[in-house]
């Protein structure tokens, strides 16, 4: 009589279990963004790629015990010196796998020593790097650079205000609709969409509350509430802005000012968020509430 074949030997069962954990387990039980599941799928696919050139071991055929201790040991050398991977982008890889295994051991005891070894694999020792965040004279002349004398320049200020004091990522910026907006509160916010599809209140400064008010009369004179705050018009049909445009944006206006004062080098939207924290905190506001 054959032999059953376990869990952590089972091909079938990989397969089975990683798609339902991609396609079901990240985004409808845990509720991880988009985002986040294509980058935990271009992981695992990383490793298996690994598993088919370097260890020989067909596609087809890659169950839990080709996630041993070793394996993974030598992904790690295998990121870090042949794909020339950061570290930090190589621990992430290396998380998502342990993920895959906590998720693969609560469906199947069989997995839980491969799972307990993995937890075993130390990380790569990753440099702190010093956080990118704009000084205040920099942000001053970088508000300062879109032309007001233009409807785009209009548009493009409020873009960098709002993203500096609601501290937004660029995702969450281009997702903001008019409904978003809270100015007649008592104390005014705007409503974000964040990671995980989760729902955050931020307060705005008087200032940018001013600067809000006008841009709603020049750019939405007719309130609907699910039009999007920012937009371009292409053929008479307004839009969304793209992350990209967001991105090109910023670096434009940073170029721009380069003229008048020295500005980060290389310079994206997140760092506006950074430097709102970083403000938030030599004002003396605790870390965690930042």
């Amino acid at each position: 009589m054959r032999k059953k074949v376990t869990a952590d030997r089972d091909s079938s069962f990989f397969w089975s279990s990683a798609s339902e954990f991609l396609n079901n387990e990240l985004s409808g039980i845990r509720k991880k963004s988009s985002n986040t599941v294509e980058a935990y799928r271009r992981s695992l696919n990383g490793y298996i790629d690994f598993l088919e050139s370097e260890k020989s071991i067909k596609r087809k055929d890659i169950c839990y015990q080709d996630f041993n201790k070793n394996n993974l040991k030598d992904y790690l050398i295998f990121m870090k010196d042949s794909r020339k991977l950061s570290e930090k982008t190589c621990n992430l890889r290396m998380t998502a796998i342990r993920t895959l295994l906590a998720y693969a051991a609560e469906e199947s005891i069989d997995i839980t020593t491969v799972y307990v070894n993995a937890k075993t694999v130390k990380g790569l020792p990753v440099l702190q790097k010093e956080i990118e965040y704009f000084e205040n004279s920099q942000l001053k002349v970088l508000l300062a650079a879109p032309s007001v004398d233009t409807k785009t320049g209009r548009r493009d200020r409020m873009i960098l205000i709002l993203g500096y004091d609601a501290g937004l990522r660029v995702s969450e910026l281009t997702r903001l609709t008019v409904s978003s907006l809270h100015l007649d509160a008592d104390t005014p916010f705007v409503t974000i969409l964040g990671k995980g599809s989760k729902y955050r209140n931020v307060p705005l400064m008087s200032r940018t509350v001013h600067h809000l008010k006008a841009y709603m009369k020049e750019f939405h004179p007719v309130i609907k509430m699910e039009m999007p705050l920012f937009y371009a018009t292409t053929h008479g049909i307004r839009h969304s802005l793209s992350d990209d445009t967001i991105q090109n944006l910023l670096k434009r206006y940073t170029n721009q000012s380069r003229s008048s004062i020295m500005m980060p080098e290389k310079v994206h939207f997140h760092m506006l968020r950074k430097t709102r924290a970083m403000d938030l905190y030599q004002a003396g506001c605790p870390l965690s509430y930042i």
